[in-house]
This record gives structure tokens, C-alpha cells and sequence, in this order.
């Protein structure tokens, strides 16, 4: 393990797990005050039969633990299955311009939505209406718009059917404006792997942790984001596998884990070290780190031999001679400069790589959220590609997703470009012309909205208006809109930017009970490993005006559209074995047999060709890459330029916040703070808690600023500072993006102090 942090750094004495992550889990259930059925829901939760966490996208594994849950899912569960209730009372007190002030906590505090809302611009209020009078209303809308000019956007939560119902309604209707959660995040991931290995998401499976003996997880915090995962890290490091950490922050779920399962380590035990190595890489400095390890392999085999897989290379790789002319013309002084690390710690993990049989490359969004993460992750993948770590046992590349059916949800169509789904199969079976233009993204979307060009906004979750870089740009322009439509399961503050005509439809949770026809639905989700897994609820819904997601598309549909022998809306959300006999049809080779296998113990697998070394590349093999830059920010160093990081806390699931601890950070309190190097900040006269505003430093001539930020000593590389998600997001510019993907670079945004 590497040294101490800083003292007056902020930090949290225990591990993650533990009696601390109990602790969080009751703090959260006292708040929301779930029903006595929420803890059976927890007990099947991520198992056969049970509810598949509506949190993030990590495994399912076919043995499961007692619990099968984490301290985030039981979070996301407990939350969703509060006895809050959000109805038409509380709306009849409250104006919209009144909530507006209220912060993302309180409006979830209010609890579930209820009723299907209209917004009132007289009363300036929202106002209960019944379903047909919503779904008449939204259709005759949506008929009046420019189909081109409509987004319909996709939060990453809805489970396969629906999602494969929206994405049919967006073509029918006439665009392909398609707009989703993993624009802001992992599209980075989609557009470089399919460039460098041809296939889209990861190649690993859940089993490949039992049998690697190296792990780089690179940009990436399990200890909140995805705490489930840290069994097959703790098991690794237990069985002698090297896990080195590079990130800016040394996140606590990197350095320790005591098992909540294990009463060992619950009592008497000492946790388990998950990393080896910890490497924190100045922001945006992942590629210079990478390539500096890259180069010390290439050393070691010139001089040793051996330690590069030839037969691999010769027989699976394109461009190798170009790119090792490159690292060698790499200077050792600006990797170090543009890392923030040593050339010896490169060396020695370059060193350990080498000896290494079986390496899985771990990321998340400090990896992609980068003007150059497209560059980043095949920086990862040239590395891998030099020892054959791709496409077989115990080794391969593996993005850690987000929300829990983000990957599916483009699985099943929900993407703007024409080319990745099969438009014949949908013109054959529904008898529609897709549009064969590219659409919006989510950065196109906000741009077109920004000029008024956006007309209308179909939102199946999510909170994008807060979401999004530019935001106070963003909520100036979002109410111009004629129209906005909000599937939702509790109030958010994009729903208090009501277009011309706004609209709230409330959904059921996935751990509800599904009513169709007398039977109770499933649905089904994909993992981060490509695996799909049914899902079905029991707890009894929490407003008998509620409608499932699919229910409310398939109306929506029926709505807008005009009738349709080959499209019967309402005989497909009557049951939902229906749309996926469809998906089968629409997606052969990925959901054959799907009924039968999607309650199959760790879900089945959909299949990958990379991992069978089928290179469905443009040379046919796996591509190494040159990078434009070696700082993937883009940003230079500057006088008094600062490289902001925004994340999460510990409480908090994207835009959702369920309490004001980041426990794990040692931080406790109000979220406008920002987390600075002690050394930064003596240089600049900060004592702690002092407030201060931040300013852009973008060169795009429009001014942003953030004030009241608290400071906190932090253990940060000089240079960085972070803060918190969404809050900070209006110092994000829309135009730093990166340059493949158009995923915003929410993770070097460039700012100045402004101590006045």
C-alpha cells in the first residue's frame, strides 16, 4: 500500500463495509420508512425469482451470496419502497416556483408520485388528471411537433421491454432523437472498444475474476458506485491476484473491505487490502500512465524476451509497429509531467504486468469522461493486447456500468444511430420506414435545446436537465419547449422546468408488483457482463394510479400513432412475454430461447466476439491506437488553473441523494464543497472551511460560476480539485467533449478560484 495521505486531509478511519455500511443502510431506511415487505424484497433481492437492483449494472452471480445486496442497492431499494407519498395534496400546497428552491434531497423526501400530472401555468401548479386524459393530450402534442424536433430519453432504468417498446415508438413516430443515460457516461466505451476490438461493451464474464492474478481498475470507485463488487475484488486479493489502483482520489474502497457476510471480520477480523499498488494520476493522466507502463514492457522485452505474446500479436493485431514507434519516441519527462506519477512507479508496474499471466483492465468515467477518454480506453487496450489479455479465460477488458440496464437498453435499439440496429427485421415485422438520419444524442439533444430548436422532450426517467454539463444554461432554456412529458417515480428539479405544456406520469418500482391481464409481470435486464436476468416484484404498488413503464409507452404509442395491424400496442403490454418474443425475432443471435433462459441462474449470456477473438474491426484484428494527446484533458498547465473532478457521495446514486454523508471520505454536512490538496491550498491562503466560488476557465466566452463552496483538505494530486455532482455541473462546458463520443468531460472541467 502506499503512504499515508496528507495530514489534515479528510478521512475515514474504517473500512468500506462493516458496521459503517450497516449504519448507512439504517440511516437511509429511517428516512424513507419502507413497509415491513421492503426486507423480504432485500432477501430475493439480485437472486432467481427476486427483483434485480434497480441500482447499478454489476453481476448477478449464478451462487449467490445470503445477501446478495450492497449498502447502494439497499439504498436504491429502500428508497424506492418509502411510505412518503408525493399526490395531489402536496402539489395544492406548493408551487412550482416554490419548489424550485428546495435542493434534489428535499424533493425526493417528498416521496412517490401518485397521480398522473398536468401543469397548470395559471395556478402555477401541477394538477391530477386521469390516464386517458393524459394520453389523448401528450398524442395530440406529439402529432402537432416536427417529429425531428422531439428527443425521447432514456435514464438507463427501464428494463428491456419497455426499452425495446420506446425505441419502436421513436421510429414509427418519425426520428431517431434517442438520447440516453450512457451518452453521459459510457458511450466513450461504446465508440472506442467498437474501433479497437469491434465489439461495443466489455469482454469479461463474472468467472474471469476467479482466475486473473492481476487487476488494473483504473478511474473507477467501487466503494460507491458499485460496492457488490468489491467480493470478487476482496476473494482476488485474498488468493494473491495484484490489484493496482490509478485515480486521482484514494477511494476507500480501493484501500479496504471488511465483508458484511463474514462474522469474522464483522467482529474480531481486520478488513481485507484490496490494492497492492495505488497509484493517483493527476486528472486526465491515464494515458501518459499507461503508456509509461506500456513502455517499460516493451523494455523488459528487448531485453529479457518473452514477455510480449507473439503468437497473439502476429496472428490477432494491426497497427503493433506504428504504435511501439510512438511509445518509444515518448519522452519519460512529460509521462511524469502529464501522469503526476514517478517513472519508477510506471516501471514497477510495467514490471509486474509483465509477469502477470491473466490482467483484466477495470474503468469507469474517470477513464471516459475525458476530451480524449476515446484515446484513454485504448490506451488500457494496448496495454492488454501486448500479454493476449483479451479473449480468453481470466482476462479482458471490463467497464464498470452505471444504472442497471444501461447496456440493455441499447442492446434493444435505444440509439441514435441508424446503422446499429436492424432496420430491415423492423420494417419487415411492423411495417415502418426508420429514419435513416442520425439523431440527437444527449449532447446534440441539450445543444439543439440550447438553440431553440428542440420542440419537445419525452423523458422514461432521469433528471437530465440537472444531469447535463451547462446546467444554468440548461434551465434557462428548457421551459421554452411547447412540450415535456416526465415518466417518473418521485419529483425531480427537471420536473419544475414545465414546457408550454408539462406533463408527470408516475411509474411503478421495479420491486412492485406488475398487474396485467390478472399476472404478474417480468421484466428483464442486462448486466455490465452482457448477461441477462428476469426481474419480478411483490411489494403492492404505492398508488393504485400508478402504470408500469412498458404499460406507459405501449399508451403513449397508441396515442401518437396511428392504428396499425402489425403494431397492437395494447395486446403487447397486456403481457409481456409478447415483446420479447419479439426482441427474439428483431435480435436472433443475442435472444434465442430468450423466454426460457432469462430466469437462468447469473442470467444468460447474450455472447461477445471479441471475447472469442473475432476482431470485428475494420482490419479484421485488434487495433492498436495512437493517441492524439497524452493529456487526455486537453488542457494545459496554467497559472492558477485548476482540473475540477465531479463525483458522487456516498449517499447518492447519480442525481439521487439520499442523505448528506459521504461517510466514506471522512466528509459529513451541506454538498457545496469542493475537496483541495492541502499543499494548493497554502499556496492560495485557504484555511478549511472557508468559502469561496469557482469560476470557468473554458475559452468559449461564456461565463459560469459556482459560489458558497466550502474548501476541505483533501488528498489530491496538486492541481485537481473535486466536488460534487450535480451541483458543480454548471461549471461544465457543453463543448468539452470527447472528441469521438461526445460523452461531456465532466472529469477535467477547467476552473479558476475566486477567493473575493
Amino acid at each position: 500500500m502506499s503512504d499515508q495521505p496528507p495530514r489534515d486531509s479528510h478521512v475515514y478511519d474504517g473500512p468500506v463495509g462493516g458496521w459503517g455500511s450497516a449504519k448507512g443502510i439504517a440511516a437511509v431506511a429511517r428516512t424513507a420508512r419502507p413497509g415491513p415487505g421492503a426486507f423480504d424484497t432485500l432477501r430475493r433481492q439480485n437472486k432467481p425469482g427476486g427483483m434485480m437492483c434497480s441500482s447499478c449494472a454489476w453481476a448477478k452471480p449464478p451462487n449467490p451470496h445470503i445477501v446478495e445486496f450492497c449498502e447502494n442497492g439497499a439504498k436504491a431499494t429502500l428508497w424506492d419502497l418509502t411510505s412518503a407519498r408525493c399526490g395531489p395534496d402536496f402539489f395544492a400546497s406548493h408551487s412550482v416556483s416554490e419548489l424550485s428552491g428546495w435542493s434534489e434531497y428535499d424533493l425526493e423526501l417528498a416521496g412517490r408520485l401518485t397521480h398522473p400530472l398536468r401543469y397548470d401555468a395559471e395556478t402555477d401548479r401541477y394538477v391530477a388528471v386521469d390516464w386517458d386524459t393524459a394520453f389523448a393530450a401528450i398524442g395530440q402534442e406529439l402529432q402537432a411537433l416536427d417529429p425531428k424536433m422531439v428527443a425521447f430519453y432514456a435514464s438507463g432504468k427501464a428494463g428491456l421491454e419497455a426499452s425495446f417498446l420506446y425505441a419502436l415508438y421513436a421510429r414509427a413516430y418519425g426520428h431517431v432523437n434517442l438520447p440516453d443515460s450512457s451518452n453521459m457516461c459510457h458511450e466513450t466505451t461504446s465508440v472506442a472498444l467498437k474501433t479497437v476490438i469491434g465489439t461495443p461493451v466489455g469482454t469479461c464474464v463474472f468467472e474471469d475474476f476467479d482466475h486473473c492474478d492481476m487487476i488494473l481498475h483504473v478511474g473507477q470507485n467501487p466503494g460507491t458506485n458499485s460496492p457488490r463488487m468489491l467480493h470478487p475484488l476482496q476473494q482476488a486479493a485474498n488468493r494473491g491476484c495484484c490489484i493496482v489502483a490509478i485515480n486521482p482520489l484514494r477511494e476507500k474502497g480501493l484501500l479496504e473491505f471488511a465483508n458484511p457476510q463474514s462474522p469474522w471480520q464483522m467482529t474480531l477480523g481486520a478488513p481485507t487490502e484490496i490494492a497492492d499498488r495505488y497509484l493517483q494520476v493527476r486528472a486526465g493522466g491515464d494515458i501518459a500512465a499507461l503508456t509509461g507502463i506500456a513502455k517499460q514492457v516493451l523494455a523488459l522485452d528487448r531485453t529479457q524476451g518473452g514477455v510480449l505474446d507473439h503468437a497473439f500479436l502476429d496472428a490477432h493485431a494491426h497497427g503493433l509497429q506504428d504504435w511501439m514507434d510512438w511509445v518509444d519516441a515518448c519522452d519519460w519527462a512529460e509521462l511524469e509531467q502529464v501522469s503526476g506519477l514517478t517513472r519508477d512507479a510506471m516501471e514497477a508496474i510495467g514490471a509486474i504486468y509483465a509477469r502477470a499471466k491473466a490482467v483484466i483492465g477495470v474503468y469507469g468515467m474517470g477513464l471516459t469522461q475525458h476530451v480524449h477518454g476515446s484515446d484513454a480506453v485504448g490506451a488500457l487496450v494496448n496495454l492488454l493486447l501486448l500479454r493476449g489479455n483479451i479473449g480468453r479465460k481470466g482476462a479482458g477488458i471490463s467497464p464498470v456500468r452505471g444504472h442497471s440496464n444501461v447496456q440493455g437498453q441499447r442492446t434493444v435499439g435505444i440509439t441514435e444511430k441508424p446503422e446499429l440496429v436492424p432496420n430491415d427485421a423492423l420494417r419487415d415485422l411492423f411495417g415502418i420506414a426508420p429514419p435513416m438520419d442520425e439523431g440527437w444524442n444527449t449532447t446534440a439533444f441539450v445543444q439543439a435545446l440550447l438553440d431553440g430548436k428542440a420542440q419537445g422532450f419525452v423523458g422514461l426517467g432521469g433528471n437530465l436537465a440537472r444531469a447535463v454539463p451547462d446546467t444554468d444554461r440548461v434551465a434557462a432554456a428548457w421551459g421554452r419547449m411547447p412540450l415535456t412529458v416526465h415518466v417518473a417515480t418521485r419529483l425531480n428539479r427537471t420536473h419544475l422546468m414545465p414546457g408550454r405544456s408539462s406533463w408527470i406520469l408516475p411509474c411503478l418500482v421495479r420491486a412492485e408488483v406488475d398487474m396485467q391481464d390478472g399476472v404478474n409481470q417480468q421484466v428483464t435486464v442486462e448486466d455490465s457482463f452482457s448477461h441477462i436476468h428476469g426481474s419480478i416484484g411483490k411489494r403492492s404498488p404505492a398508488s393504485p394510479h400508478l402504470m408500469s413503464e412498458t404499460a406507459i409507452v405501449a399508451r403513449l404509442a397508441a396515442a401518437t400513432l396511428p392504428a396499425s395491424a402489425k403494431m397492437p400496442w395494447d395486446h403487447w403490454a397486456r403481457d409481456y412475454a409478447r415483446i420479447r418474443a419479439l426482441i427474439e425475432v428483431v435480435y436472433p443471435d443475442d435472444f434465442h430461447d430468450f423466454e426460457a433462459r432469462m430466469n437462468q441462474p447469473g442470467g444468460f449470456y447474450r455472447g461477445n466476439p471479441a471475447r472469442n477473438r473475432d476482431w470485428q474491426t475494420d482490419s479484421g484484428k485488434a487495433q492498436f491506437t495512437r493517441p492524439a494527446a497524452l493529456d487526455a484533458t486537453g488542457l494545459g498547465v496554467g497559472p492558477g488553473l485548476y482540473r475540477l473532478i465531479t463525483l458522487r457521495s456516498n449517499d447518492q446514486f447519480n442525481t439521487t441523494v439520499y442523505g448528506l454523508s459521504d461517510r466514506l471520505r471522512g466528509i459529513e454536512g451541506d454538498r457545496m464543497l469542493i475537496m483541495m490538496s492541502p499543499d494548493d491550498m497554502a499556496a492560495e491562503g485557504l484555511v478549511a472551511e472557508r468559502r469561496i466560488a469557482l469560476t470557468g476557465a473554458a475559452d468559449d466566452g461564456i461565463g459560469r460560476r459556482v459560489a458558497g463552496l466550502r474548501v476541505i483538505p483533501y488528498d489530491l494530486p496538486r492541481g485537481c480539485i473535486a466536488g460534487y455532482f450535480p451541483e458543480l455541473n454548471p461549471l461544465s462546458p457543453l463543448s468539452r467533449c470527447d472528441l469521438a463520443s461526445d460523452t461531456p468531460a465532466t472529469k477535467g472541467i477547467p476552473v479558476r478560484l475566486d477567493l473575493t
